[in-house]
């Protein structure tokens, strides 16, 4: 018999995806520095919501104060986890403080509404409030020089549905960027301004005033974790204009291509609130997403921000 001979390779055609496309495909999903040792938890139950992001802390009371050991063990897990949620625990504005303050002073916002205390911001929405940093992802407060720490958030009035939040790892975000990418961001620096954000929902003869209280700084487009050392993507579609060096269009492009690494859900938690829960997140590791979903019903909430150091 003689052999049929194989069918000639089917040719596909040239095609390719733009160069500064947003690829879909598996992800590295690190969630912890590759020299960190993990150790159980013995001071409370920690219950993870994703893979590399987000845990639920059960069997801590937040309105009694804390105990150094408590405290500590916290501590581990917001580094090894970026968002810790809380549930049911109904703090008062000046309980809410005291555990926050845990982690440092507290920092103010003059831009936002103030709740009881001036350190404490409060989200009022309703049908006919006006937004604020809902329905874009950013990182609370880059345009400081030294942006926050971290923020403790308490919902106070639910809506019936929506109104949920949502936390990326940029850490793995930062991980998953191809090689030319990582070699054209790795020691550049980005301009980071309060006015595109705010002037997002607010006026500007509000905004001209704190002009020379906030003037533009300059982060890197990368930075290091002070405590855990991983690195982190540190631009947001809020608060970064443009790559130190680059001419405008350069920097639109490689800017939109960074800011998009949020949208990945592999890098995600969502938290459902309830009543009285309590999210306490890493400013340094982490955006965030509040999504504005829930109208004509009411949602309200109060958060205590944590100054933090000088990004490198």
């Amino acid at each position: 018999m003689t052999a049929t001979a194989p069918a000639p390779a089917t040719a596909l055609r040239a095609a390719r995806v733009p160069g500064d496309g947003f690829h879909e495909g598996p992800r590295v999903l690190r969630r912890l520095p590759d020299t960190w040792e993990e150790r159980p938890y013995e001071l409370f139950r920690l219950v993870p919501l994703a893979r590399t992001i987000g845990a639920r802390i059960e069997g801590v009371d937040l309105s009694r104060p804390l105990t150094g050991a408590l405290r500590a063990e916290l501590d581990r897990a917001l580094l090894e986890w970026k968002v810790l949620f809380f549930r049911a625990q109904h703090l008062t504005a000046d309980r809410q403080r005291a555990f926050a303050r845990h982690w440092g002073e507290l920092e103010t916002n003059p831009l936002l509404a103030a709740g009881s205390r001036a350190d404490v911001v409060r989200f009022d929405k309703g049908d006919t409030a006006n937004p604020t940093f809902e329905n874009v992802w950013h990182t609370d407060v880059t345009f400081r020089e030294r942006p926050a720490l971290g923020a403790v958030l308490q919902l106070r009035e639910v809506p019936p549905s929506g109104g949920d939040t949502l936390w990326a790892d940029m850490a793995a975000a930062y991980d998953n960027l191809s090689r030319e990418v990582k070699d054209r961001i790795d020691g550049a620096y980005a301009v980071h301004d309060f006015v595109p954000g705010f002037a997002r929902f607010t006026p500007p003869e509000r905004l001209a005033p704190f002009q020379e209280v906030f003037p533009p700084v300059e982060h890197p487009v990368v930075r290091t974790h002070p405590v855990t050392g991983r690195r982190t993507l540190f631009v947001n579609a809020s608060f970064t204009t443009r790559i130190v060096g680059m001419d405008r269009d350069e920097s639109d492009r490689l800017l939109r291509h960074l800011f998009q690494q949020a949208h990945v859900p592999e890098y995600q938690v969502r938290f459902r609130w309830g009543p009285g829960d309590i999210a306490f997140w890493d400013n340094r590791a982490t955006q965030h997403y509040a999504v504005n979903d829930y109208g004509p019903h009411r949602r309200v909430a109060e958060r205590v921000a944590i100054a933090g150091d000088r990004p490198y």
